[in-house]
Order: structure tokens, then C-alpha cells, then sequence
């Protein structure tokens, strides 16, 4: 009988499992306690997707033209995108809210 997925440790997991019980961010908007927010210069950017590969939140996806943009339902902030971009096409602006 396999034990509750709570009392399995990190190593006894399968490689790309979802455990839906724990990861419920998605019933959340977790941006909202946002205090800055990242901006894309389109001619800057080269469509590399570091921005989406380092985003911790998975709040970055691709626009039509390869460009990226961020869900700001769920983009905390962090500013990790702007710091990984290596053009600098992503600048934090303050939130205006």
C-alpha cells in the first residue's frame, strides 16, 4: 500500500510528479502583495526565455512574436527576470496601484 504523498522525502519522489494537495498557488492571485513589477523592452529583448526559465512563480509566458510578458496575477516582484536578462530588456518599475 503506497503511503499519503505527505509522508514520502524529497529523494523517494518520481522525477516529475505533481502533488496537487501541496501546490495550490493556482487558486491564488500571489501578486497582489506585489510591490514592483517587471517591464519588456521589445528591442531589446532576444527572445532567449531566460525570463521564463528563472522565474520562480512560472508567471512569465510567451506573447505572439516570441516576445515574454508577465502574469501579474501571479508575478511576486522578485525582479530575478530582470536580473537573468542579459540584454536588459526587462526593467522593475514600481507598482502603481
Amino acid at each position: 500500500m503506497a503511503k499519503p504523498m505527505d509522508q514520502y522525502k524529497w529523494h523517494e519522489l518520481n522525477v516529475g510528479c505533481v502533488i496537487e494537495e501541496i501546490g495550490n498557488s493556482k487558486e491564488y492571485n500571489t501578486g497582489d502583495w506585489r510591490s514592483m513589477r517587471p517591464t519588456w523592452d521589445d528591442a531589446k529583448c532576444k527572445k532567449c526565455g531566460l525570463c521564463w526559465l528563472y522565474c520562480p512563480d512560472n508567471a512569465i509566458y510567451e506573447i505572439e512574436a516570441g516576445f515574454y510578458r508577465a502574469n501579474l496575477g501571479y508575478c511576486k516582484g522578485c525582479g530575478i527576470c530582470a536580473t537573468e536578462c542579459k540584454p536588459g530588456a526587462i526593467n522593475m518599475v514600481e507598482e502603481q496601484r
